[in-house]
C-alpha cells in the first residue's frame, strides 16, 4: 500500500510538473511574439539651449562690493529701523512672553489692592498679570484689562523689516473649553 500511495505521488507530481512546463513555454513564446510585434517610439529630445557667457565689465562701473557703499546702506537701514516703534531688547522678559498667544486662555478677573488683574491660563498654570505686563510672543503689552478680555499692543516686524504696532485681545473663556 505505501508502493502505491508513494508511485500515484509521483505519478500526480510528474503530471502537474508537465503542465507548469508547458505554460511557462507558452508564455515565453508569447512574450517573444509580442516584443517582435510592438514598435519601439523614441521621443526626439529638444536639443539644449546655448549657452552665452555673460562678459562683466567692471571699468566704468560701480562695485557691487566696495565696503564704503555697503556701510552707507547698513547705515541707512539702522536709521530707517531705528525711527518709530521697536522693543526694548534690554529689558527681562516675562514668564508668559514665552507662549504664543493663541495657547493661553483668560479665565477670570480678580480685585486686589484696588487694581485689576486678569487670570491666564498657560500650560496648565494659572498666572496673574495686569497692565503693563507683557503676553505673547509679539511683545504684546497689557493696555486694559475688562471683566471680558485683555487688550494688548504688539509689535510685530512686518515684511519690510519695520516694527508695526498692531492690537491684540485675550477673551474669556466661558465654561471649561
Amino acid at each position: 500500500m505505501r508502493i502505491a500511495t508513494t508511485f500515484s505521488l509521483a505519478l500526480i507530481a510528474t503530471l502537474l510538473a508537465g503542465c507548469f512546463g508547458n505554460d511557462q513555454a507558452e508564455i515565453r513564446e508569447w512574450m517573444e511574439q509580442t516584443r517582435k510585434e510592438t514598435p519601439v517610439r523614441v521621443e526626439k529630445i529638444n536639443p539644449p539651449k546655448e549657452y552665452t557667457p555673460f562678459q562683466y565689465a567692471s571699468q566704468g562701473s560701480a562695485d557691487p562690493f566696495d565696503p564704503v557703499k555697503l556701510a552707507d546702506l547698513l547705515k541707512r537701514l539702522a536709521d530707517k529701523n531705528s525711527k518709530g516703534k521697536r522693543p526694548d531688547f534690554d529689558r527681562r522678559r516675562e514668564v508668559l512672553e514665552a507662549y504664543a498667544l493663541d495657547s493661553m486662555k483668560m479665565v477670570g478677573v480678580m480685585e486686589k489692592n484696588k487694581q485689576i488683574y486678569a487670570l491666564i491660563s498657560a500650560d496648565q498654570t494659572l498666572h496673574q498679570v495686569h497692565v503693563g505686563n507683557y503676553l505673547g510672543q509679539n511683545f504684546g503689552k497689557i493696555v486694559k484689562i475688562t471683566e471680558t478680555e485683555v487688550t494688548l499692543k504688539e509689535l510685530a516686524q512686518d515684511a519690510a523689516g519695520d516694527w508695526v504696532e498692531r492690537d491684540a485681545t485675550l477673551q474669556l473663556q466661558e465654561g471649561g473649553k
